[in-house]
């Protein structure tokens, strides 16, 4: 039982492995969908019955989204060292 991983210390590997995973995962999406909200401001296809105006506060909503995701990443990688 030597070299066996304490179970609590896995579990907080784990816990932290996952939520690293998720940050990222929704970093990498969010930046799909400001790519895709680019291109929508130039084809002017906003989709359904909304203004220029209320479009660019869902981009920027987007945006504002991004960077609290990075710095949730952030911390993650932080706390791991």
């Amino acid at each position: 039982m030597k070299n066996a991983i304490h179970p609590i210390h896995n579990d907080q590997y784990s816990i932290h492995r996952r939520a690293r995973d998720k940050a990222f995962a929704k970093i990498t999406t969010l930046n799909f969908l400001i790519q895709a909200d680019k291109r929508d401001l130039v084809s002017k296809n906003y989709g359904g019955d909304i203004s220029l105006y209320e479009f660019m506060l869902i981009v920027e909503s987007n945006k504002t989204e991004l960077k609290v995701w990075q710095y949730i990443a952030e911390l993650i990688e932080k706390s791991n060292k």
